[in-house]
């Protein structure tokens, strides 16, 4: 069982490297402005207010053309952030690397355990989850897992927290929680302090439920690309306070940061450090939360 956007794994492997290859061409034609405009207009219809941005969606285009912060290319780095949690003192929140690759040839499939996880360091919903290694297509999933090392999320979006990133494949541990599956907790912080908690129930499955709470675990009225499910009732994370002081700090050196946890067996396990969800697009539903979303972000004051 792997975890995909389309159902055809061949078609998938196309619209990959036709999504590499657009990349290529954005990249040769439009300057980092262009390319900016030209994708937000493709998603909402209108340019960016880029010299007085209010909207959420504005302002995360507005830190990529204007903010530049190193730290942030070491922690958007799905190798290199293992660094910057150590650092940061939280060693023990790491899942367990069973091993990296710079190259598909370089992947042993009988070495490796029947359950895992390989992502790319460089990429954004760049994994492919193994449940049961026998029954994975591995030729064409090779083609893709070449194709990823060959692209850079940068090309289309402007995202250059991606863009001098080594490409690698980083094997990790198979988790599973209660749920049979693996929930995912994303604290959205801004300028260093955690506002709500997105929750990911049955992602991949028939029913994907996404829902916002606040930090008291009360549900939001807005979604984000998904429109939320209050039907279905997503239980706070026992370890919550835990993780929102975490999040807290690992927040503090940048203006906005989504931390990812998941939590299994009552442990926390780190996800990953997220700067501009789906390229910082609008994609609240409601949209006029992108404003209310918009007005919780104070940008940086930029030197002369």
């Amino acid at each position: 069982m792997t975890n995909l956007k389309n159902d055809n794994l061949l078609l998938f492997y196309i619209w990959t490297e036709f999504v590499r290859f657009r990349g290529i061409i954005e990249l040769k034609k439009n300057n980092d402005f262009e390319a900016i405009n030209r994708l937000y207009f493709s998603k909402a219809g209108k340019y960016p207010n880029l010299e007085n941005p209010t909207l959420f969606s504005e302002k995360m285009q507005w830190l990529k053309l204007n903010y530049f912060n190193p730290k942030m290319e070491i922690a958007a780095d799905k190798f290199k952030v293992r660094e910057y949690l150590k650092q940061k003192g939280y060693e023990d929140l790491l899942n367990e690397v069973v091993a990296v690759y710079e190259r598909v040839s370089e992947i042993n499939i009988e070495k490796l355990p029947n359950k895992f996880v390989l992502k790319a360091s460089h990429g954004s919903g760049w994994n492919l989850i193994v449940q049961d290694k026998d029954k994975i297509n591995w030729y064409i999933w090779r083609l893709i897992l070449k194709s990823w090392l060959k692209h850079n999320i940068f090309w289309n979006g402007r995202e250059w927290v991606y863009k001098n990133i080594k490409p690698r494949l980083v094997c990790e541990k198979y988790l599973e929680d209660e749920s049979g599956t693996l929930m995912d907790y994303k604290i959205h912080c801004f300028n260093g302090k955690p506002k709500f908690i997105q929750a990911n129930n049955g992602r991949g499955q028939k029913v994907h439920a996404q829902n916002f709470y606040n930090l008291s675990w009360d549900l939001l009225p807005f979604g984000k690309d998904l429109t939320p499910l209050p039907e279905i009732e997503i239980p706070s994370p026992y370890n919550l306070n835990k993780m929102l002081t975490i999040a807290t700090n690992l927040a503090a050196d940048f203006p906005y940061v989504r931390v990812d946890f998941y939590e299994v067996n009552k442990k926390i396990i780190f996800g990953e450090l997220t700067f501009f969800p789906a390229s910082g697009m609008p994609d609240f539903k409601p949209e006029e939360y992108d404003e209310i979303i918009g007005k919780m972000l104070t940008l940086p004051t930029l030197s002369n």
